[in-house]
């Protein structure tokens, strides 16, 4: 098994320069998965993808691409039960991990929240992103990558 990858799905993604950061100081490639918007990067290590602009058509890309023991960085609770489902480690922008354990009740939370704005319930307002929510994506981020490239090495063992 190779080191593993981080996939990025950019539409909207607030915290790109960390993915960044993260992986130039441990030596792993990320791809920005886009819509289109994305500024080319020099750096031979970032990768961007532009797909067309259907709804899903980021989401399919990534899950179409990424490998058990990948990084995936999503705010779409669809998305990230699909990449959980494939065996991919998968945060949130504010660090949250989206595991199997915890996949089920986020989908559910989020079919309700969108159960209740279709109603007239809920107005659907979503906090801010603060300097707290970045400082713990950084460090969940590093944490879940140092992570997968130990798997990757344990796996690569006689």
């Amino acid at each position: 098994m190779v080191a593993p990858a981080i996939f990025v799905d950019a539409d909207a993604c607030p915290v790109k320069d960390e993915v960044v950061k993260v992986a130039e100081r441990l030596g792993l490639v990320v791809t920005f998965v886009s819509n289109g918007g994305l500024r080319p990067s020099r750096d031979p290590m970032i990768r961007n993808v532009v797909v067309p602009k259907s709804a899903d058509a980021a989401d399919d890309w990534i899950v179409d691409n990424a490998q058990a023991n990948d990084i995936v960085i999503t705010a779409d609770i669809p998305l990230a039960a699909r990449a959980v489902a494939k065996g991919t480690h998968v945060l949130g922008p504010t660090g949250k991990p989206f595991t199997p354990e915890n996949i089920g009740m986020a989908v559910a939370m989020r079919d309700l929240k969108q159960h209740l704005r279709e109603t007239g319930e809920s107005k659907g307002y979503n906090a801010g992103f603060s300097r707290e929510d970045r400082s713990r994506f950084l460090g969940a981020l590093d944490q879940t990558a140092r992570r997968a490239i130990q798997i990757g090495a344990a796996e690569r063992q006689p």
